[in-house]
């Protein structure tokens, strides 16, 4: 995968929690593994982050049957606690996450540069069920 000149590519979903708990979820990497998932046939195994401009993280993604993994890693380029990351992936794209908070519920948006490997639908399908499945487990715990 690497950087392209396609046009961003936007998911969002509504949290009903406050903005403080979506955040701490979001970024702790033992709840990382919990929901940074598209399907349940893959799963999280292993999830660093430094959360700090300069800092990297690391998602281990597999898949359950251990035919496939990789890692999903990038350098943080600005944060904002309860409102704002973004970060670029190892191969240059751009990603910005957005946390509007609105009482008891917070809207999380996440803009991201697309790859060239796989259709424009398939990887905001993919964005947006990690998202999704990110919303189901916050607001089930």
């Amino acid at each position: 995968m690497e950087a392209t000149n396609l046009s961003p590519i936007t998911v969002s979903t509504t949290v009903k929690a406050p903005v403080a708990k979506v955040w701490q979820i979001w970024t702790s990497p033992r709840h990382i593994t919990q929901w940074c998932v598209a399907t349940d046939t893959w799963h999280t195994p292993r999830a660093e982050n430094h959360l700090r401009p300069g800092g990297k993280f690391l998602s281990r993604m597999e898949a359950k049957d251990g035919s496939m993994g990789f890692d999903l890693k990038g350098v943080y380029d600005a944060i904002i606690e309860n409102e704002l990351i973004t970060y670029a992936l190892d191969d240059g794209r751009q990603v910005k996450v957005d946390f509007t908070a609105d009482a008891d519920r917070t809207t999380i948006t996440e803009t991201f540069d697309p790859e060239n490997m796989n259709p424009i639908d398939m990887q905001q399908a993919g964005w947006q069920s990690i998202l999704d499945n990110f919303k189901r487990y916050v607001e089930g715990i």
